[in-house]
């Protein structure tokens, strides 16, 4: 059967390589471009990041829905987020060498400053969908490490209203993450 842009989508869905070359093929390009566009520090990454994005798109293809964005879009997300993984791998493989073993140049240093800060924009760009009040929430519970109880004294705000915030703020974040071109989001 020849795979073409009707048909790609079915394809992958039944498990059939050549769609996966068919992808490839013609949306190869958006990837290698988010890849490089987020890893450009880190070039010995490219490769494995693209495979991990080959591998994501084959076993997420039964999540993606054509009447909610297009493939390039969705690919797109797959890229970005992965992409993301690995510059936070590679800072936490910074942070673990052992300082005997290695010297850390002012160059990593600067590379790592300059990627927790790519990190930080695109926590805040997906924190900025959320009300001024749940942003505060999601911050002191996930990033202060304040526990539910601390936040509600801060708050004012009782511990099931914290609760029914949180759940909400999440399906919000994956609605968005979802809506946007993004794969199943597995971290909330």
């Amino acid at each position: 059967m020849k795979i073409t842009e009707e048909n790609f989508i079915q394809q992958l869905k039944k498990r059939n390589e050549k769609a996966l070359e068919y992808v490839i093929n013609n949306y190869g390009w958006i990837l290698k471009t988010v890849i490089k566009k987020h890893l450009h520090y880190l070039p010995n990454y490219y490769e494995e990041c693209m495979n991990d994005c080959l591998l994501a798109i084959w076993n997420n293809i039964d999540a993606y829905d054509v009447k909610r964005n297009s493939f390039s879009n969705w690919i797109g997300k797959i890229a970005k987020y992965k992409s993301i993984d690995y510059v936070r791998k590679y800072i936490k493989d910074l942070e673990k060498k052992n300082i005997d073993d290695i010297s850390i140049s002012v160059e990593d240093s600067s590379l790592k400053k300059i990627l927790s800060k790519e990190i930080s924009e695109e926590i805040e760009k997906m924190l900025n969908s959320l009300s001024e009040q749940d942003r505060e929430i999601f911050k002191k519970l996930y990033f202060e490490g304040k526990n539910i109880n601390e936040i509600s004294e801060d708050t004012g705000l009782s511990r099931s209203v914290l609760y029914n915030r949180l759940s909400r703020g999440k399906k919000k974040l994956r609605k968005a993450s979802i809506i946007k071109g993004g794969c199943k989001n597995e971290g909330f």
